[in-house]
């Protein structure tokens, strides 16, 4: 499944920008502290396991999962976001996919992060594609999710002076942790943080969640 027809918005508006978030983004790690220490334990959850980056843009998080001993996938909507991703991190894996549809076998990943991807599916969609995650996770394997905190959706028509066509659905940490349970996790830790000086003023919102 690739829901062209409700995604392609969301794939053309990220494939107008990918460059440039790339330069903008890329290197947002560096200064994200909370950030790296979730994606440290995600690591040592994994236990030697492969760590799929869900919604990985220019490659950013995925290359930093491998620079500490991850084998990371790193999976993205955008097909050009994806050719960024293999340019820079050529040592590591990258598809093209669709969180309601992933290219990925059943059990195949130790643990799985999806930062700020899972905002651009609707209401409806959030359950199954906590499903799908479940999917292609191992018994006992380890979702992080992070994402904006509120109740509004965002629209932007233009991003960095390209032309694009995307909406940012914020959510609450208590409607997410009931759709993954219903889906067949169990969150395991919650933290809630404001925004650093170099990100959009929100507060952003991180679960741990263990496939049941």
């Amino acid at each position: 499944m690739t829901n062209d027809g409700k995604h392609g918005r969301v794939r053309a508006s990220y494939d107008a920008v990918a460059e440039e978030y790339r330069e903008r983004i890329g290197g947002e790690l560096a200064y994200k502290v909370v950030d790296r220490a979730l994606l440290g334990v995600v690591v040592e959850e994994a236990g030697g396991g492969v760590v799929a980056d869900l919604g990985c843009g220019p490659g950013h998080v995925a290359g930093w999962l491998a620079e500490r001993g991850a084998t990371a996938v790193g999976v993205d909507l955008s097909p050009a976001m994806v050719a960024v991703a293999r340019r820079d991190h050529p040592g590591v894996e990258f598809r093209v996919g669709d969180l309601l549809g992933l290219p990925a076998a059943d059990g195949e990943f130790a643990a799985a992060v999806a930062l700020y991807s899972v905002i651009h599916l609707e209401p409806e969609e959030l359950r199954p594609a906590f499903a799908e995650i479940r999917r292609v996770l191992r018994p006992s394997g380890v979702l992080l999710v992070a994402f904006h905190l509120g109740t509004e959706v965002r629209r932007l028509d233009e991003w960095w002076g390209h032309p694009v066509d995307v909406d940012f659905h914020f959510l609450e940490v208590g409607a997410v942790a009931g759709l993954l349970a219903e889906a067949g996790f169990t969150v395991t830790a919650r933290l809630e943080r404001g925004p650093y000086p170099e990100e959009a003023e929100t507060r952003r919102g991180y679960l741990i969640a263990r496939r049941d």
